[in-house]
């Protein structure tokens, strides 16, 4: 996983999933190619801030059960996103702010205990070789780096900017209850007139499938009246897709670029931090605009 800069992160406990992820690598669509990146930028950007980095900065996005690594020089962090417990050689350490970590010790990012994924930027970015812009690793197409592994070495480049000690913003937490607004369309019309009713009225919740690529949802299947095959037609991050089993499935930013099942509606851009933050069993409540449709 090296650039050209000398390995400062040494992985000690990789976590479940964690991954290298920036603002992802978007215009490359035609290709084939998801968009990626951080499923939660804001969570991103305000790491990269807090350690003086620049936005676009690569970080490492951890899941549910956060990540270890050991500092080879002195580095400053920061880590936002899910909150969870933070220690620095086991002493307790700040969660939303700057930290400093010497040389040789080891930054434990502890499992999510609100939320779902942490983000730990450290000053000057994590240096993996970009792929098309972008250090983001990408589940669906493979491009960037794999996710990482115990005894994995990360290069850091330099740090750029001067260290934040408070940001005035806060980070704003998930609520115990996921709400989504939905525009409808384009292919709404696939399904029975009731079919808006049922998603806004249903008992829904966060699947244990999820991943990167979609958030799955557990509830009630909504029924479709065309049954015949939809050519396969260009997917946009937020779109509504509907599989077999009637369930639907929000993309995210590993999504397929093409799909051939029918979208009943788009939850905004906005939206969908808060859904990749929502562990599973986190009830979900989708919000039909009644108008304008998608056409």
């Amino acid at each position: 996983m090296s650039a050209g800069a000398p390995a400062a992160l040494r992985v000690v406990r990789a976590g479940p999933l964690t991954t290298v992820q920036d603002l992802g690598r978007p215009g490359y669509a035609h290709l084939g190619v998801p968009r990626s990146g951080a499923l939660d930028p804001p969570a991103l950007l305000l790491a990269n801030r807090l350690v003086g980095n620049a936005p676009g900065a690569a970080v490492l996005e951890t899941t549910a059960g956060g990540c270890a690594v050991r500092a080879a020089r002195p580095a400053v962090v920061a880590v936002t996103g899910a909150a969870c417990p933070v220690r620095v050689d086991g002493r307790p350490a700040a969660w939303g702010a700057p930290v400093r970590v010497p040389a040789g010790a080891v930054l434990d990012v502890g499992a999510a205990t609100f939320g779902l994924r942490s983000y730990l930027a450290v000053a000057g970015g994590v240096a993996v070789a970009p792929e098309l812009g972008s250090r983001s690793a990408d589940l669906l197409s493979g491009l960037g780096p794999p996710p990482l592994a115990d005894g994995d070495e990360l290069p850091v480049g330099a740090p750029l900017g001067r260290v934040l000690a408070a940001d005035p913003q806060p980070y704003p937490a998930p609520g115990t209850e996921l709400v989504l607004p939905v525009v409808p369309g384009p292919r709404d019309d696939w399904f029975a007139p009731d079919a808006l009713d049922t998603l806004a009225t249903g008992r829904w919740q966060v699947s244990p499938a999820s991943n990167r690529i979609g958030l799955r949802t557990l509830g009630p299947p909504l029924v479709r009246v065309r049954t015949g095959e939809l050519p396969s037609e260009g997917m946009v991050q937020g779109a509504l897709q509907v599989p077999p089993d009637g369930r639907p499935v929000v993309f995210l930013a590993d999504h397929p670029t093409t799909g051939g099942y029918p979208v009943i509606g788009v939850v905004p851009e906005t939206s969908l931090p808060a859904a990749a933050q929502s562990p599973p069993g986190t009830r979900i409540r989708f919000v039909p605009e009644r108008a304008p449709r998608l056409a």
